[in-house]
């Protein structure tokens, strides 16, 4: 018999770890990534802050909290057999007052029932001996969030795909999924062709228009927001130990400004979340009328911006001002000042949103036929790689719950 051949669409830490996992589970399978940008991680892989979350926000016994957990310890294993960066910063999550503080216990309720382990709440003295330049009434302490360099994973993990035995293709834009016999052909744009018989479809910020490529639905759509940082200059760098986040106001869609230490040792102070006018628009300047026209023509979105218009104009503001970007994150480091930032990097999220108008909040995964489809990856993603691509595998294989069988 003759091995199965597998295709997944997206050369992400996602894409890659599910190609990586099915070898690992079928020797000799051939596996081939295609990817459409000319290197591995391009886009969301590689423009994130870098955080290994350790799950204190998810709903308890939903997939995110479940796998996000997982994905922790197979990640750190990961790095520790590379030798790759794992850095065990840790994280605040502080309260400016008590309403903030009433949060912060619900907070520390679901991490606990999660498993996160160390997590304390703790009053703003022992705030001070963690993070000396931090103020707030209280902040929940998480010891082992850790940081990480998720393009330099996904590098590593391909490089055991391809000592497998399996294919990484590059600069391979996928316009065409149709079925042949016991095969599916995957075309792309300059006329090459991948045949297999199983099919994932691991697209980030295309994850709906591959979706359709296959004859999947439109709900949920991908609305790109641009998240924009600051980075500290080298000299401040030792205002923030760790991560100082916000604590989340379930008012919003977005969480805010907070401080992000990454392993090259750069400090990040961000993000804000403006809608980006192309799906991979990184600045200002990079507009697609075709992404806005998806957009602003999906009733999700119309209905998303009537409830949030206002979060949106603060957004936006922030974007344009650097004294209100750094006076957001100055409520947490009272000592910050413009002079202490310069630009930094940018991303682009791709966020679902239903019809309705709702954010996809968890995992969503659906399946017809022999493919296999994630319509939304939200963080934590990059810190659940690993155990996202044991529970894709599992599907795969018919090993673990199937997913809705359209979308």
């Amino acid at each position: 018999m003759s091995p199965t051949s597998y295709a997944v669409v997206g050369g992400g830490i996602l894409g890659v770890a599910i190609a990586r996992r099915i070898l690992q589970l079928q020797p000799g399978a051939e596996v081939t990534v295609l990817e459409k940008e000319p290197a591995l991680a391009a886009h969301q892989t590689g423009h994130n802050s870098g955080v290994v979350h350790a799950g204190l926000y998810y709903e308890p016994g939903s997939l995110k909290a479940r796998l996000c957990r997982r994905g922790v310890r197979l990640l750190q294993e990961f790095c520790t057999e590379h030798s790759l960066a794992y850095d065990e910063c840790g994280k605040v999550v502080v309260a400016l007052d008590e309403t903030e503080r009433g949060r912060l216990s619900d907070i520390t309720d679901r991490a606990r029932a999660n498993g996160v382990p160390g997590v304390r709440e703790i009053g703003p003295d022992e705030l001070r001996e963690i993070e000396p330049h931090v103020t707030g009434v209280a902040a929940l302490h998480s010891p082992h969030t850790a940081i990480v360099d998720y393009a330099a994973v996904t590098r590593a993990m391909a490089q055991e795909i391809t000592a497998a035995g399996g294919i990484v293709r590059t600069s391979v834009e996928v316009t065409g999924i149709r079925p042949d016999g016991d095969r599916t052909v995957l075309t792309g744009a300059e006329g090459q062709q991948v045949r297999a018989e199983q099919v994932v479809l691991c697209a980030g910020l295309q994850a709906d228009r591959v979706a359709a490529l296959a004859g999947g639905g439109d709900d949920p759509r991908i609305v790109p927001f641009r998240g924009e940082y600051h980075l500290l200059r080298p000299q401040r760098r030792d205002l923030v130990r760790g991560l100082v986040y916000p604590v989340p106001d379930p008012r919003y869609p977005f969480l805010g400004v907070h401080l992000t230490p990454r392993v090259d040792g750069e400090v990040m102070v961000g993000p804000n979340a403006v809608l980006a006018l192309a799906r991979e628009g990184y600045g200002w300047s990079r507009a697609s009328a075709t992404d806005l026209r998806d957009v602003v023509t999906w009733p999700g979105f119309r209905r998303f911006a009537v409830r949030h218009w206002r979060t949106g104009v603060l957004e936006m503001l922030g974007s344009l001002s650097t004294q209100r970007f750094v006076d957001a994150a100055r409520r947490y480091v009272p000592e910050l000042t413009t002079d202490d930032v310069v630009p930094g990097p940018r991303g682009v999220r791709a966020q679902a949103l239903g019809v309705d108008g709702s954010l996809v909040d968890d995992f969503r995964i659906t399946r017809r036929g022999p493919i296999l489809a994630l319509r939304n990856a939200p963080s934590p993603a990059a810190t659940s790689s690993l155990a996202i691509a044991e529970h894709v595998v599992d599907i795969l294989l018919d090993r673990g719950e199937a997913p809705p069988p359209v979308d």
